[in-house]
């Protein structure tokens, strides 16, 4: 993944990330224990289904140490099986 992130931010810096996956109970579990592993902290995830029921937003901040970490969060959190979307 080649991004512009350097360029665009001063690390380390808190960045929300907003994580869009299928409405599952387990999805915020999913969600927290890959950050547990990429950067460790304590979270307290906003959830909002869609309209339809058929999908939840998890929103959070987190703090990222470098471009390299930020790519490794989006990579990470994108591989997860309920997730479709990271922004």
């Amino acid at each position: 993944m080649e991004t512009n992130f350097d360029k665009l931010l001063d690390f380390p810096c808190q960045q929300n990330f907003k994580i869009m996956g299928v409405a599952h109970e387990r999805l915020p579990d999913d969600v927290i224990a890959c950050l547990q592993i990429h950067a460790p902290g304590d979270y307290t995830p906003k959830i909002k289904p869609s309209p339809k029921g058929n999908y939840h937003s998890v929103s959070l901040s987190i703090t990222v140490t470098s471009k390299e970490h930020m790519e490794t969060l989006y990579t990470e959190l994108s591989a997860l099986e309920l997730v479709r979307v990271v922004l």
